[in-house]
Parts: structure tokens; sequence; C-alpha cells
């Protein structure tokens, strides 16, 4: 096995762990905004692990995009779609995923009312996971299972 191939299986099984993760975010915040629960220290490390699974999925994506024989740098790419999928919009896709993670993780710390958290979290992590499903089914791969 060479290094592209342990990172490909690598990034797509991790992918059930921050989907897990992100779910379990959702689940917990919007039962706490819509029940009007405390924030509690569970929450708040459910959110973080949910973060740290994006930010750890990502930085192996990163380094799969550099192993990438469809990873294409020159002419023609953007005329490729499947060339123009991995090597622009996938990676833009998910870097905005990350990035709404960690704008709605951030600005959940700084909110002091426990509603305000949790909806803060709900929204955000929402957002992301949308843009996360439409990256995997706009791949043309399974979305569950272990990508080949």
């Amino acid at each position: 096995m060479n290094a592209y191939s342990f990172f490909r299986y690598f990034h797509s099984g991790f992918r059930y762990i921050v989907i897990i993760l992100v779910l379990l975010a959702i689940f917990q915040s919007l039962a706490g905004w819509l029940g009007k629960k405390p924030y509690t220290e569970g929450n708040r490390k459910v959110n973080l692990f949910a973060l740290i699974s994006a930010h750890t999925q990502f930085l192996l994506g990163l380094v799969l995009y550099f192993l990438s024989p469809f990873v294409r740098f020159g002419a023609g790419v953007m005329k490729d779609a499947e060339a123009r999928y991995w090597t622009v919009e996938h990676i833009a896709m998910m870097l905005f995923a990350i990035v709404l993670i960690t704008i709605g993780h951030s600005k959940s710390k700084k909110i002091a009312l426990p509603e305000g958290k949790h909806r803060t979290i709900a929204i955000f992590y929402i957002l992301a996971l949308v843009v996360i499903a439409v990256a995997i089914i706009q791949s043309k791969r399974a979305f569950f299972g272990i990508s080949h």
C-alpha cells in the first residue's frame, strides 16, 4: 500500500467519526436550544470533539490533496469536471465547512446564555453538515462505505 492509498482509506473512513460527532453536537444543541436546557460540560466536550475531528479530517484531506492523482494544476483543469472538482471544488467546500464549524464553536464560547450557545452550535454545525453532504454527493462516490 502506498501513501496515497493509505491516506485515501484513512480520510474516507475517518469521515464517519466526523459525521457522528457533528450529528451528536447538532442533536444535543437542538435539544438544548428548543428544550431550554443548561449548557453542560458534556455539551462543550462534544462540540469541541466535533471541531477537533473536523480539523483533523481537513488535515488528512490536505495531505491527500497533494498525493492524489485526481488533483492537477495547469491548463485545462477548469474544463475537466472531475479534475476541477478534486482540485478546486472539494477542498473549497470542505474549507468552508471547517470555517463554519470553527466560527460556530468560537461564537458559542462567547455567549453567556445557554440557549444562545446551543442555538449558535446548532445553526453553524447544521450549515457545515449540509456543505459536507453536498461535497460528498458531488464527488459521485458512495456516501456510505470506504471510497476506493
